[in-house]
């Protein structure tokens, strides 16, 4: 693995729910490892006013719940003291103290050093901040980390697009995907392109559908604001659930290089079918319109299910079946490959309708792993078949615990490598793929709390079925 090289790190957005959850943690659990620069800076920064100290104390709290393991004291002591912060809202006319805090810890590391913004802050946010980066010159040496939802529709995309290309060239950007860091999502690569066993059959002739299903048990907490103006299709199916699938559909790649992997993904988005309306189920749990900050009349969809079609050699006639939603009855992640029925069904009187008994399963939630299921012959005189199962997983296998997809990305952001995070182009197209929904979205069909969601969303995919712990 590259160490970095030494680095000025400001998270924008600093004291807010990502950077508690996930970024401090993960910066914490990247120096415990030794795998941070050699020597480093994390400047904090948000409207609110902390001192050095206060933010120190809310990164320590951080760590404290969300690292996987307890906090060293030396390790903390080594971390803690590279940690500062500048209260400030950022805009090109007002960038000075900003300015300054990166100066002043370039001034103690030299000045060669690379700079990494982050920023942990609302999509409207992204351009003012933006332009301030290249009104004051820190683009120079710089890389800018941009959450999603990379804009709101394909209009805004474009206008962040360009605000954000006048700024920086493309290289300098890295649009953060923490799906694409999951190690199992990164594990599809291997798992087809390395094994004999799977490519083969991994097409249109073996592959009757795809199913990638992210039901959460979590309903929007109190992210009101954001989820009212986002809903489930936005948050979830256009970003994460879309690049999972470039990842599973996609042609094998010259290289796992950066570019040749970009650009694979963005063909499976080139061959995408735009969406139309009986594509898409749009569902919101019972109560969502109690909740605070919610419109009483709210039309936000809370759970979203699609049907993507791709037209290419590979994929044609395989529909892939894509859902997420609040408050479900399990929270999961998961991306299924169910397998055709053999030609010839020897099996018919015994077998029944087994063909969801043939399928190849990754679990991307916590207990990260592969599944392959079967039918097997029970012992006995008769022929009488049984699901069986083999199953996979890294922690089991490999004894060591799997990085954090956090601190996977933002390392691979640290040492300049682009190939987990996501290009324009795929971009923009997967807008235009759902555009015709965000201009005409269909309906919100109700559904109960700690459910599989609405009926609709079992039609969309009959006469198949989602696969749920207690089916197949």
């Amino acid at each position: 693995m590259l160490t970095p090289p030494d680095h000025v790190i400001v998270i924008f957005g600093a004291n807010g729910d990502l950077a508690r959850r996930k970024l401090l943690p993960a910066f914490y659990h990247l120096e415990e490892e030794g795998l941070m620069p050699k020597d480093y800076r994390i400047i904090g920064n948000s409207r609110s006013e902390l001192s050095d100290e206060e933010f120190r104390n809310f990164a320590l709290e951080s760590a404290g719940e969300f690292c996987r393991r307890p906090v060293r004291d030396e390790v903390w002591a080594r971390f803690s003291q590279r940690l500062t912060y500048v209260a400030h809202d950022l805009s090109p006319d007002d960038a000075q103290p900003v300015v300054d805090a990166v100066q002043n810890a370039e001034a103690a590391l030299g000045s060669d050093c690379r700079r990494l913004y982050y920023l942990s802050v609302p999509p409207a946010a992204f351009s003012a901040i933006t332009q301030a980066v290249g009104a004051t010159g820190l683009s120079t040496r710089a890389r800018l980390v941009i959450e999603k939802p990379f804009g709101w529709d394909l209009q805004s995309f474009l206008e962040l697009r360009d605000t954000v290309s006048e700024v920086l060239d493309e290289s300098q950007i890295y649009r953060i995907d923490h799906f694409l860091g999951k190690e199992t999502v990164q594990n599809i690569l291997a798992l087809r392109f390395a094994n004999g066993i799977f490519e083969p059959v991994w097409n249109r002739h073996h592959i009757d559908h795809v199913q990638i299903d992210v039901p959460e048990t979590l309903g929007i907490g109190g992210r009101a604001s954001f989820y009212e103006a986002t809903g489930a299709l936005r948050d979830m199916i256009v970003t994460h659930l879309f690049q999972v699938l470039a990842f599973v559909a996609m042609e094998p790649p010259t290289s796992l290089a950066p570019n040749p992997l970009m650009d694979e993904s963005a063909k499976v988005f080139e061959s995408m079918v735009v969406l139309r309306p009986e594509d898409v189920v749009h569902g919101q749990y019972r109560g969502y319109r109690d909740e605070a900050g919610v419109a009483a009349d709210s039309g936000t969809e809370t759970y979203a299910a699609v049907r993507v079609c791709i037209d290419n050699w590979r994929w044609a006639g395989v529909p892939f079946f894509l859902r997420t939603g609040k408050r479900m009855a399990e929270s999961r992640q998961s991306v299924t490959l169910v397998f055709k029925e053999p030609p010839r069904r020897m099996f018919k009187e015994v077998l029944g309708d087994g063909m969801e008994q043939n399928y190849l399963s990754l679990e991307l939630g916590e207990n990260e792993g592969i599944v392959v299921a079967f039918l097997a012959k029970l012992p006995g005189t008769s022929i009488e078949l049984a699901p069986a199962r083999m199953s996979f997983d890294y922690e089991g296998s490999f004894g060591s615990e799997l990085i954090e997809a956090y601190e996977r990305l933002l390392l691979d952001a640290l040492i300049g490598d682009r190939t987990l995070f996501t290009r324009a182009d795929g971009l923009e197209r997967t807008w235009e793929i759902v555009e015709p929904i965000l201009k005409h979205p269909p309906d919100v069909e109700l559904y109960e709390q700690e459910s599989w969601g609405p009926e609709a969303g079992q039609r969309l995919i009959a006469p198949r079925r989602w696969r749920l712990p207690e089916t197949f």
